[in-house]
């Protein structure tokens, strides 16, 4: 029988590579910048999936002038490569209070607190000034002030404001169990009750004399299926910029959205089973995976390449299984014959936001290479 024609990538692959598609990232960052702009609100990217002040560039013509990160680290990197106002949207550590006070004496520096220990710790150490923003749970249960104390909430932001020190902002809310449904209504529900949610708790704020108390919102999911932010004063999401199969599982995007992937050499066959082995593992993809309707652990997608890139994701083709460096694809009899050991293959992730940590840089489609914060950022 005679070989099959196999499509060749487009660049050289030794070993796993991170692919980015820059035209569905900048078509991403686009639409999310144009839904914000005409709600009037601040548009707050989160860095932390991509990492790369490269990429973060590609956000500035859209009129984004604020980002917000997940760490010190991250600030610190993004500081240094120009960003002016940075929110870091994470418990503040106060071990790092050295570092913080550095970042707020060179930019305009946005801390998340949810204690009055944090609170207090702050208002004796903090050696220039910083907003804060009182860390909310409406509903995710991964940590913040539960939204139905609000005279919890209150105390704090009176806190806030006895430091002299620290600015209070208002309310800042991530509704991360948006990730653990599945279908657009039951996203929608959980955005509108959150956002009640949070008008009860501003409202009280307002009487309790802060009348300025500001809304910030920011998961993926309800920020791509909501038709605007109206309600709110500024939007966060991150994850947006790439998507991911997770988001695909979700509705929170369609398949032409997804914007990176895994190159992964082929370096086994098993027929009996059905089973291509690639050098791709835990430490390339991360351990993230969704449960299909038949109960099956799916920890990747499956395409081949085409001529542009990759191609639609392959049926019956998914990772079954990882390990340190190894993966497992179960396949059809069709696509076992189709993929040759030595070959590549493209994996779509589960979940994108750790790629860029593990893998270090991007390769684009074009044929440039955009390095990551892990990549180049030592902490100060």
């Amino acid at each position: 029988m005679a070989a099959l024609t196999r499509p060749q990538p487009p660049l050289s692959i030794e070993k796993p590579t991170l692919l980015l598609d820059r035209k569905r990232v900048l078509k991403n960052i686009e639409q999310m910048a144009t839904k914000v702009q005409a709600s009037n609100v601040r548009f707050r990217p989160h860095f932390k999936t991509h990492r790369s002040a490269a990429i973060g560039e590609w956000f500035r013509p859209f009129g984004v002038e604020a980002i917000t990160v997940s760490c010190v680290d991250l600030a610190v990197y993004f500081a240094r490569n120009g960003w002016k106002d940075i929110t870091i949207a994470f418990p503040v550590n106060l071990l790092e209070v050295q570092r913080i006070n550095a970042l707020a004496s060179q930019i305009r520096l946005g801390l998340l607190v949810e204690s009055p220990e944090a609170i207090e710790f702050l208002g004796r150490h903090l050696t220039s000034k910083a907003d804060a923003w009182i860390k909310v749970d409406t509903g995710y249960g991964r940590t913040g002030i539960a939204w139905d104390r609000p005279d919890e909430i209150i105390r704090l932001a009176k806190a806030v404001q006895e430091t002299g020190s620290l600015s209070f902002q208002g309310l800042l809310v991530h509704a991360g169990h948006t990730y653990h449904v599945a279908s657009k209504e039951e996203i929608l529900s959980i955005y509108r009750g959150s956002l009640s949610m949070l008008k009860q708790v501003q409202q009280s704020l307002v009487t309790a004399g802060f009348p300025e108390t500001q809304l910030s919102v920011g998961d993926t999911p309800s920020c791509s299926l909501v038709d605007g932010f109206s309600c709110v004063d500024e939007v966060r999401p991150g994850n947006f910029v790439f998507y991911d199969i997770k988001q695909l599982s979700i509705g929170s995007c369609s398949e032409q959205d997804l914007a990176v992937g895994v190159a992964c050499p082929v370096v086994a066959k098993h027929q009996a089973r059905n089973e291509i082995i690639l050098y791709g593992g835990a430490v390339h993809l991360s351990k993230d995976f969704i449960v299909t309707e038949d109960g099956s652990k799916v920890f990747g997608r499956v395409c081949l390449w085409e001529k542009a890139g990759w191609g639609p994701m392959l049926s019956g083709a998914y990772v079954s299984s990882l390990s340190q460096e190894h993966g497992v694809v179960k396949t059809t009899a069709q696509w076992f014959e189709r993929i040759q050991i030595g070959d590549s293959i493209v994996v779509l992730p589960i979940h994108s936001c750790l790629l860029s940590y593990l893998l270090k840089e991007y390769h684009t489609l074009d044929g440039e290479i955009l390095s990551s914060e892990s990549a180049v950022c030592t902490p100060a």
